[in-house]
Order: structure tokens, then sequence, then C-alpha cells
């Protein structure tokens, strides 16, 4: 089981490098346990996390991206919670943004 995502500045037309990228697992009132961190690389992608079955929260900061190149935005973080079912399938959630909209889905 892998776990990636691919974060698009819709605004620019190009993959967003280095969005900070949290993996929360589990569930709660305010969220789960931190299980992994990182960045987008310079294609906007990071990969390589096998979070295992269960409730997990991408937790991207919008908010940093684009105030690091003076961009106000509306969302200070985008979190997307989502469900594995099977482990041995591979799960690729991506997130298209701008900086007063955003949307994702399940990719292959």
């Amino acid at each position: 089981m892998s776990l990636s995502t691919h974060v698009l500045d819709a605004a620019l037309g190009r993959p967003a490098a280095g969005v900070a990228v949290r993996l929360e697992s589990g569930s709660g009132a305010d969220g789960g346990a931190v299980a992994a961190e990182g960045r987008t690389d310079a294609d906007g992608r990071l990969s390589g996390w096998s979070p295992g079955a269960g409730v997990h929260r991408l937790v991207f900061g919008t908010g940093a991206y684009f105030a690091e190149r003076g961009v106000t935005a509306f969302y200070p973080e985008v979190v997307i919670t989502f469900t594995i079912d099977d482990p041995d399938e591979h799960y690729h959630v991506p997130l298209l943004l701008s900086p007063f909209a955003y949307s994702t889905y399940r990719g292959s």
C-alpha cells in the first residue's frame, strides 16, 4: 500500500513546489497522530508513505505556501480526510489549489 499526493497551483498553471504536507492517522476531535511530514518536490509531488488501512488526513500548509509568494489567500490550510479500505492498493490524493478555492479527488 502506498499513498501519494500532487499539488497543482491553478492560479499559476504549474506544480506547487515546497508545500508542507502532514499525514495524520487515526480519528479524534483534534485529528489523528502525526504519521509523516514532508514537502512537495519541484513537480509538486510527495510520495512513498504507507499509512495502512483506516481514517487518515492530509494537512496542506497552503497559507504559508501563498505567503512565501506574497499572495493573500483565504485558506491557511487544507485538510483532506479520507479512508483507506484496501491496504494492497495505491491511493493518490491530488490537490488543485488557488488562493480562494481548492478541489480534490481520488486519483490513480
